[in-house]
């Protein structure tokens, strides 16, 4: 993650973006998508989650949404785990342009179609989920253009195992210039609607495994997985009439940024930023409160 010290240059747009605020230190709720999605969206830590008892349950995307919030998900990555089984959603695919998808699913930058009608659309105050299929192997190669093809040479192949490593880096690396492209493009179709007052919160949900040690992909049990599998990524941009009418410092957040933090802080922090009384919530956990008057 190009934005975090030492690391390579695969978030150059990022970087050239004001404002925007980055956390090197993000543990993730799981390895695997199965997991992390329903748990970082539930009321329940990392410690305590239970995922028969999170399908029985309100996820905070119903939480809003009961709360009279407008609530939306994009999905790309093949499901969103029954997070967004009671608020609309839409599958990319049914929206794609022409050469955005292909055998193996359909380029992120396909997320951005029609949002922009939808937000300028939407009646109130609302959160989108964007879920992006980002860096998902083993078909890593498949998941930029070939215009970010900026690192080589590539693994051109599902079978990893063929590739060398510095090949096999490379190419993720690649998808990670994808998603940078594609994350600084939402905050500049953000930031154009001058209407609307507006944030948005990246966060990845699982690391992923090129080798190290003979591991490869994402999913090892917790317990043991390594490093690569749990931290994560995380970004938070806003325009400047959002910290205003939310009552968030930037200085406070950037200030904070270095801090220790997780998947557990999602829920507590969409409720606290959206004012949503709740006695789930937990100011301790909202990572918004310490920076908010």
């Amino acid at each position: 993650w190009g934005l975090n010290p030492g690391a390579p240059d695969t978030t150059p747009e990022l970087k050239q973006t004001a404002g925007v605020i980055n956390y090197p230190d993000v543990s993730s709720c799981g390895t695997a998508t199965a997991v992390s999605l329903p748990c970082m969206f539930s009321n329940m830590n990392r410690n305590d989650y239970d995922g028969s008892r999170a399908k029985h349950r309100e996820n905070v995307m119903d939480v809003l949404q009961r709360s009279g919030l407008y609530a939306s998900w994009r999905e790309n990555d093949g499901g969103c785990k029954g997070v967004c089984d009671r608020v609309k959603h839409i599958n990319i695919g049914d929206i794609a342009q022409a050469g955005q998808c292909g055998d193996d699913g359909c380029f992120d930058m396909a997320l951005l179609n029609g949002l922009e009608e939808e937000i300028r659309t939407m009646k109130g105050d609302g959160i989108i989920v964007l879920h992006t299929i980002g860096s998902h192997g083993p078909a890593y190669y498949k998941r930029y253009t070939p215009e970010f093809k900026a690192f080589q040479p590539t693994c051109d192949t599902n079978q990893l195992q063929d590739c060398s490593t510095a090949a096999l880096q490379n190419t993720y690396n690649n998808t990670i210039r994808y998603i940078d492209h594609m994350l600084a493009a939402t905050i500049k179709l953000l930031d154009r609607q001058t209407d609307t007052d507006s944030a948005l919160w990246y966060v990845s949900d699982h690391g992923e495994s090129l080798g190290e040690n003979g591991i490869y992909l994402h999913g090892t049990p917790y317990a043991v997985a390594p490093k690569t599998q749990t931290q994560v990524p995380m970004i938070f941009w806003a325009k400047q009439g959002w910290y205003q009418s939310s009552g968030v410092s930037a200085a406070c957040l950037k200030n904070n940024a270095g801090r220790s933090y997780s998947h557990d802080n999602l829920f507590h922090s969409l409720l606290g930023v959206f004012d949503v009384q709740t006695a789930e919530y937990r100011k301790e956990q909202d990572i918004f409160a310490t920076c908010r008057a």
